[in-house]
């Protein structure tokens, strides 16, 4: 039987990663801006804790997708709660779940492959 080598699910988390940066970013910035809260304040809360993980996701540290996995859960809840409460931007939360998600497998499983590789 063929096993799956763990760099794929790196790239599928760092693929989730910068997804997730990517639409943080965008989203209260350009693509729906809230008109009662500042901006900065919103990046600050929803980008730092993804430029925490930066340096160990690309240095394949293990640590570093340990503690991927629990704050993209962070991610999902919001997601959740966005399509729940805000109809007009379901589809950026569902992005927003689905990058998670991403983050989320891509780390666990890398994690546990290459645990039983070494």
């Amino acid at each position: 039987m063929r096993t799956i080598a763990p760099i794929f699910f790196h790239y599928l988390a760092l693929a989730g990663y910068f997804g997730l940066f990517a639409l943080m970013m965008l989203w209260p910035t350009v693509l729906a801006a809230p008109p009662g809260f500042p901006v900065a304040l919103i990046l600050i809360v929803t980008v730092t804790p993804l430029l925490l993980l930066v340096r160990g996701l690309l240095g394949f540290n293990p640590k570093s997708y340990a503690w991927a996995g629990f704050i993209s859960l962070l991610y999902v809840a919001h997601g959740a709660v966005e399509i729940y409460a805000n109809a007009g931007a379901r589809w950026l939360a569902g992005s927003e779940i689905l990058f998670s998600l991403l983050l989320f497998f891509g780390s666990a499983l890398t994690l546990r492959l290459r645990g039983k590789a070494r």
